[in-house]
């Protein structure tokens, strides 16, 4: 009886011993807290219960665990101590604008191993950068701007893989830029970064060749303000993702890379103040330019060049200094986009003609230049012209173009349109955009990109006003209204403005917690303000007058030792750590199988439309990869590194519920090599939105076009055949239940980096479980082109209807014809070229010549010809099924290159696409998994 009674206990037993251990381990992390506390002179007024998880603000628990502190300008006063690594949950740590942090950074920084987020913008931290901090192997953000950090930049942190934006600007850093040379990292390892800032520190030394490589994905590149010497190197030109570039301000010599022009996404490229030698560059075909400085280099002296006249988008010029001689193009002014051309002190002659100017064109400056003769419009205009020190004002001192006009900048706060009536307010109150009184969050943003130089015009600020405004709102940030003003050129042309932030409801004024908040917001340099504001990752450097104050603390502390209380302690903290599980992502997820017409998920996250917001940085056009009928697709970063591919539908396009819901499903159950694997997906505030793996090199379309400048050689279009094949395969014969894609087309073909073929979007597909037939009788959905012409007569849809699009992706791969083009259908053009008696089947004129098929390869050539017209049969009886298709390509592949399975490069056996494919499952799938079989025990 005592034995069985024991086993009766036993479960409670474990119960209590594990709340035992949670509660040890949160007394713990109180007690670390405790130390933070005195060391960095902190008292917030929510900080008065013994539990750092319970209300503490700027803290964040998972499972009664810290996993976050976001503490930004919140006074915090002594240096970062060692005791910060017992701290061993923590994911984000955000300590930004606390002025009064100083001492040198620990090595002991490097044992916070599930670091994600480290953010100490605007802090007094000196001495070297700690190389522990290249064991922080998760990190995907760190930005140690504004500091006194000096020493050279660690080479481990090359080894920090999963980063997507560093910031080490504005330090004291000396040495050169670390790149690997087989024995230690450097920073050409961090190909997923996008965000390379180093700027205003003093780094010298050339550029290193090896810190560019065609794998990056780098769209800022900053060494601005620095002690950098030799010439630019032109692997630069291999990082086409780049937007803007900053290399003024250095001593870099040498001619300009004619690489550069590889570059054409690049909109602000700035070289000014260097030794740069050699002919003006030619920048032709960088056709999106808007903000060009080559200012006060020591080029050849040089012809007007003709890029002048061809770059569109071009909104500010500055070339003084640099050697230009000759007549200036009248197509230059009449760009409709252009604000400011400053060619100051070059070697300019004869007519200046801007009868066509543009109505945005704010400033002309050709001051010491040798300009005659002058046409202006007659009609008037508005911007200014500087001709001092010409030839044409030799005499005539009068006119107004001849004497030097100081510029003028706005001083004041811009007016901001509201429906209100501005009304008088108390004494160091302002009236804010919707005329209430308050004492502002005031601040300075500095913008390192603008792609404008009209200070003037107020409508770019409301653009970013609203984008400021509607980032608090997302976060839920007690924030009336938002202004900006005072704008002003600051060191090196970054632009500087005035923001004021203004308190909702009742307030008058920001607490310490509302500070808090905005800064951390701000200080993550993510804010969106498109068009205008190119390149928008701002700056913010907080005034000493925040509005906020701090309270005391009250910390309340009980004392018992009875086993009552002990007995409400556990059910309290039992409690607690449901509520807290119920909120976490992967019970989420559980719930949402609850919910009437909601996906059964096997594995997929459900994410939270604000999650998605933020890690796409709302969603802004630098990580904007594609676009289709359905809407947008980004590429974003998940705090565990992992990059993955968001697909956002548009609300007029939207699936309804049950294909939205079918592809959820579908996705979140076959996990195969071949096929796009679903990360999660979103369905709140009207939205629907799907996060797929990240697929690097785009669709199969694309390659084939050559708009994505991948060279498929023959045998690497039979290795994506039968990847793709292979996906189908085990969609069509081992999936259970078995499946329909209903859309296979060359840009549902993605290829990974390494070419591997993965068929993708299954928005269309249809499951064959419990039809009793071989067939399902369906509307007809497709693509045109790709359709089985007896599905669309009959409307009755089988496997064979995908191995007909199969086929016609085949010809596809062998003409690199779309399969309908000017009115000719792809099988009926090979159908009608082909004969059999002669070589190549007579498809010479028809094959695509970037195969570089040989004579050699010409039975290989026609086996596959022979597979595809096979899939496009009228019949579908006579179509092959997918694990035949795929077995023939294999035989196709042996006979074009015996050994090539012998090699790196080697294609599975047929038996693999029979596998599961099953890939290893991410950190949070394994949890999911975990947290179903613990609820099904439930």
């Amino acid at each position: 009886m005592g034995r069985a009674r024991a086993i009766r206990l036993f479960p409670v037993l474990v119960l209590v011993l594990f709340f035992v251990i949670a509660a040890e381990a949160n007394t713990q992390e109180y007690g670390y807290m405790l130390i933070l506390m005195d060391e960095w002179n902190i008292k917030p007024p929510s900080w008065v219960s013994a539990d750092p998880c319970d209300g503490w603000e700027g803290i964040k628990c998972t499972n009664s665990r810290i996993t976050a502190l976001a503490l930004a300008n919140m006074g915090l006063k002594g240096q970062l101590p060692t005791d910060i690594e017992l701290l061993s949950e923590l994911e984000i740590l955000n300590l930004s604008f606390n002025e009064g942090l100083t001492g040198q950074l620990r090595a002991s920084i490097g044992n916070l191993k599930k670091l994600v987020h480290l953010n100490l913008v605007g802090c007094s931290f000196f001495g070297p950068i700690p190389d522990a901090i290249g064991s922080l192997t998760r990190l995907s953000y760190l930005s140690l701007k504004n500091n006194s950090f000096s020493g050279p930049i660690p080479p481990s942190i090359g080894n920090l893989s999963s980063l997507t934006f560093i910031d080490l600007s504005d330090n004291k850093l000396q040495g050169s830029i670390p790149v690997s040379n087989g024995s230690t990292l450097g920073l050409d390892k961090l190909l997923k970064a996008r965000h390379f800032h180093f700027g205003n520190n003093q780094l010298s030394g050339p550029i290193p060749p090896g810190l560019f490589s065609s794998d990056m994905r780098m769209i800022h590149l900053i060494f601005d303000r620095n002690n950098l010497s030799g010439s630019i190197p032109s692997t630069v030109g291999l990082v086409q993702t780049l937007l803007a570039i900053r290399l003024d301000e250095n001593s870099l010599t040498g001619a300009v890379p004619t690489s550069l022009n590889n570059l054409t996404n690049v909109a602000e490229l700035h070289l000014a103040n260097n030794m740069l030698t050699g002919p003006i560059p030619n920048l032709t075909g960088m056709n999106l330019l808007s903000y060009v400085d080559l200012s006060n280099n020591t080029f050849a002296v040089s012809n007007v060049p003709t890029w002048f006249s061809t770059l569109k988008l071009l909104t500010t010029l500055m070339m003084e200094n640099t050697g230009l001689q000759g007549d200036i193009p009248q197509a230059l002014f009449s760009f409709g986009n252009l604000e400011k051309v400053v060619l100051r002190n070059n070697l300019l002659t004869g007519l200046l003609d801007i009868t066509n100017s543009s109505s945005d064109l704010q400033l002309i400056d050709m001051e010491r230049n040798f300009i005659t003769e002058l046409t202006q419009n007659k009609d008037g205009f508005n911007y200014t012209l500087i001709l001092v020190n010409n030839p044409i004002c030799e005499g005539s001192q009068n006119i107004n173009y001849c004497i030097v006009t100081p510029s003028i900048v706005p001083n004041s706060m811009s007016p901001t349109l509201s429906n209100c009536t501005p009304v008088a307010c108390p004494s160091g109150q302002v009236s804010s955009p919707n005329c209430k009184c308050a004492y502002p969050y005031r601040g300075t943003l500095v913008f390192i990109f603008v792609s404008f130089s009209n200070l003037g015009n107020y409508s770019y600020y409301r653009y970013l006003e609203k984008a400021i405004n509607d980032s608090c709102q997302s976060f839920n940030l007690p924030v009336d209204s938002v202004s900006l003003g005072r704008p002003a050129w600051g060191s090196s042309f970054h632009l500087e403005l005035v923001i004021e932030i203004f308190p909702s409801g009742d307030q008058v004024r920001f607490n310490q917690t509302g500070v808090s908040a905005i800064s951390s917001l701000l200080s993550n340099q993510t804010l969106d303000g498109r068009p205008r504001f190119y390149g928008p990752y701002s700056l913010f450097f907080p005034s000493s007058s925040s509005g906020g104050s701090n309270k005391g603390l009250i910390i309340g502390a009980s004392t018992g030792g009875s086993v009552l209380l002990l007995l409400i302690v556990l059910v309290g903290g039992y409690a607690l750590y449901q509520k807290r599980r119920a909120d976490s992502p992967s019970r989420r997820s559980i719930l949402m199988t609850a919910v009437p017409g909601a996906p059964e998920l096997k594995g997929a996250r459900l994410f939270s439309f604000e999650e998605l917001k933020k890690y796409t940085d709302d969603f802004s056009e630098a990580n904007d990869i594609g676009s289709g009928g359905y809407g947008q697709v980004y590429c974003a970063t998940l705090p565990t590194g992992q990059m993955v591919a968001i697909k956002r539908a548009r609300r007029e396009s939207m699936q309804g519920a049950p294909e939205f819901k079918a592809e959820v499903e579908l996705l979140s159950r076959v996990h195969h090599k071949n096929l796009v694997s679903l990360v999660g997906f979103c369905m709140e505030q009207g939205e629907q939105m799907l996060v797929y793996e990240y697929v690097p090199n785009g669709d199969l379309l694309n390659s084939l076009s050559g708009k994505s400048r991948i060279k498929l050689d023959w045998m690497r279009r039979l290795k994506v055949a039968l990847g793709a094949a292979k996906g189908l395969a085990y969609l069509h014969e081992h999936a259970n239940p078995t499946i329909i894609h209903r859309d296979i087309k060359s840009n549902n073909i993605l290829l990974d980096k390494d070419l591997e073929a993965k068929v993708a979007d299954f928005g269309l597909c249809k499951s064959m479980a419990d039809t009793g037939k071989d067939y399902i009788t369906t509307q007809v959905k497709g693509t045109m082109g790709y359709m089985d012409p007896e599905y669309y007569m009959t409307q009755q849809l089988t496997e064979k209807s995908d191995v007909y699009s199969f086929g016609v992706v085949l010809l596809e791969l062998i003409t690199a014809k779309r399969p309908i083009e000017r009115g000719h259908y792809i099988v009926r053009v090979v159908q009608s070229a082909m004969d059999k008696s002669k070589d190549f089947y007579n498809l010479h004129e028809v094959l695509d010549p970037e195969m570089d098929i040989g004579n050699d390869q010409q039975k290989s050539v026609q086996m596959f010809v022979d597979l595809a017209m096979l899939c496009v049969d009228e019949l579908r009886a006579k179509r092959p099924r997918m694990g035949t298709v795929v077995k023939e390509l294999e035989n196709i592949i042996q006979i074009s290159a015996p050994k090539w399975n012998d090699n790196a490069n080697s294609v599975a056996t047929s038996a693999s696409y029979e596998d599961s494919g099953e890939v290893s499952k991410d950190l949070y799938s394994v949890v999911f998994d975990y947290s179903t079989v613990l609820e099904g025990r439930r």
